[in-house]
C-alpha cells in the first residue's frame, strides 16, 4: 500500500538539509559535476541520457547536475520540494543557463506544460515518490524516444517498499520522510507498467568491494 506523505514534514527534512554545513559547500564552493553514483570518478555519466536537448531532474539537490548539463548546451530544468535549497541553487547556478523550480514533483509534473527529452533522478525523487504514481507522470512528460534514468541505494535485502525514516533523532518534532525500495526486477515492472517500452535495472558494485553499491535504472518511452 502507498505511503501517505505529509508534504509540510518532508519540506522542513530538506530544507534542514539545505542549510546543513556540508550541502552549502556542495552547493556555494564546489564546480557543477554530472555523475551517477556515491564514489567520485565511479561508474557512467550524462551518456545514459542519451543526447538530449532538454533534460528534467526531479528532486535536484545541489543543482549540480543541472548546471553542469546547461553549462553543455542542454536547457536543463531541476524541481525541488525545499524553499531553502532552490533559493542556495538559483544563487549558486543561475548563471549556468539552467533554471529551477520549488515544487513538489507529483503536482509539478502533473500540471507541467513542458515536455523533455530525458527525465532523471539522482538520489532525488524517484527514491522518494511512490512509483505508482511517479512513472505514469515521468512518461506523460517525456518526448517519443526519450529516457528516464535514475540512481540510488539498493534496497536492503527483505526491505522492499516504503521505508520511513524519522530525521533530527528520535526525540523533538516528528519530521519525517519516505525511501521506496525494491528489487531491480520490481523497478522494471513499475516501469513497464506505466507505459514505458523498455526498462533495465541492474546494481552497480561498488569500487571497493563489500561496500554499498549503486541502483541504476534507464528506461526508454
Amino acid at each position: 500500500m502507498a505511503a501517505e506523505h505529509n508534504t509540510d514534514h518532508e519540506r522542513e527534512v530538506w530544507d534542514a538539509y539545505a542549510n546543513s554545513e556540508h550541502v552549502r559547500a556542495d552547493v556555494f564552493d564546489a564546480e557543477p559535476v554530472f555523475r551517477w553514483t556515491q564514489y567520485r570518478g565511479h561508474g557512467p555519466g550524462p551518456e545514459l541520457l542519451g543526447d538530449p536537448g532538454s533534460a528534467l531532474e526531479i528532486g535536484c539537490g545541489t543543482g549540480r547536475a543541472v548546471a553542469w548539463l546547461a553549462q553543455h548546451g542542454v536547457k536543463a530544468v531541476g524541481v525541488d520540494l525545499s524553499p531553502a535549497m532552490v533559493g542556495n541553487i538559483r544563487a549558486a547556478w543561475g548563471t549556468t543557463g539552467a533554471r529551477f523550480e520549488c515544487a513538489e514533483v507529483l503536482g509539478f509534473l502533473d500540471g507541467c506544460g513542458e515536455t523533455f527529452d530525458a527525465v532523471y533522478s539522482n538520489f532525488g525523487a524517484a527514491w522518494f515518490t511512490d512509483p505508482r504514481r511517479l512513472f505514469p507522470l515521468v512518461h506523460r512528460v517525456l518526448n517519443p524516444g526519450g529516457t528516464f534514468v535514475f540512481s540510488q541505494p539498493p534496497a536492503i535485502p527483505g526491505a522492499y517498499g516504503p521505508q520511513g525514516m524519522y530525521k533530527g533523532g528520535f526525540a523533538g518534532p516528528a519530521r519525517f520522510t519516505y525511501r521506496y525500495s525494491y528489487e531491480p526486477h520490481q523497478w522494471e515492472r513499475f516501469l513497464l507498467d506505466a507505459g514505458f517500452s523498455h526498462a533495465t535495472a541492474y546494481v552497480l558494485d561498488a569500487p571497493t568491494e563489500g561496500h554499498i553499491g549503486t541502483l541504476l535504472v534507464r528506461a526508454t518511452r
